[in-house]
């Protein structure tokens, strides 16, 4: 017997074999990519590249995984390593503590990557992001505004196109639309209203967590498929 045990009796050898094999990167490690990560480690993903510049503060401990009062201070990537390495020991982790913007998005994807999850905050990252994977012809999923919502049930993946009631929505139909997109564009978004809040954006555990392993679940779905 082995940890992935329930995997393979789900999945079958043939399938896990692909799982194994499969590299992701991960760009944002916030509520949605912290789970997303938790679920393709838990799945037997060989490689993980993870990809923020931010250090854990206290304000993510009520949504974000690897996040404790132990952690504090630690690099987001160092800290998500470390959870990793406790579950999975055979995977492989890259750590890159930057801010990814035009500048320097090219060298991410300098790296052999099967499958991307775009899970940052930044809209004009998002837009680099769908950019390259669509240049260069790798499957990515791409998670929208989680915040100021409250509803999972809202939750669900589906194409750019038929987002509503998001503003992050909007400005990536925006760009696909302006720029003549024509690939299909994945994404995690919910169709809840947001609940208008004042100053910053509100967050709770539950939505970016689902959001997140919906993330996770379009790439471990999508692996078996091929």
């Amino acid at each position: 017997m082995d940890q992935f045990e329930r995997l393979k009796l789900l999945l079958g050898q043939e399938n896990i074999k692909k799982i194994f094999n499969s590299t992701v990167l991960i760009i944002g490690l916030g509520g949605v990519g912290s789970y997303a990560v938790e679920a393709l480690v838990r799945s037997g993903i060989k490689k993980i590249i993870l990809v923020d510049s931010d250090k854990i503060d206290i304000t993510n401990l009520n949504r974000q995984l690897m996040t404790n009062y132990n952690n504090i201070g630690e690099y987001k990537t160092e800290a998500l390593k470390n959870r990793i390495k406790t579950i999975n020991k055979f995977i492989e982790v890259e750590c890159i503590n930057e801010f990814i913007s035009k500048d320097n998005i090219d060298k991410l994807f300098k790296r052999k990557i099967d499958y991307v999850i775009d899970a940052c905050d930044t809209v004009n990252t998002k837009k680099e992001i769908i950019r390259k994977c669509v240049k260069n012809k790798i499957k990515f999923i791409s998670s929208m505004g989680v915040g100021n919502k409250m509803d999972p049930s809202k939750l669900k993946i589906v194409d750019i196109r038929k987002t509503s009631y998001d503003p992050i929505s909007k400005v990536i139909r925006k760009m696909i639309k302006d720029e003549k997109i024509n690939n299909k564009i994945p994404v995690v978004f919910s169709d809840e209203k947001p609940i208008k809040v004042k100053e910053k954006i509100g967050s709770n555990s539950f939505i970016p967590a689902i959001a997140g392993l919906l993330c996770a679940s379009y790439v471990i779905n999508d692996v078996i498929k091929d």
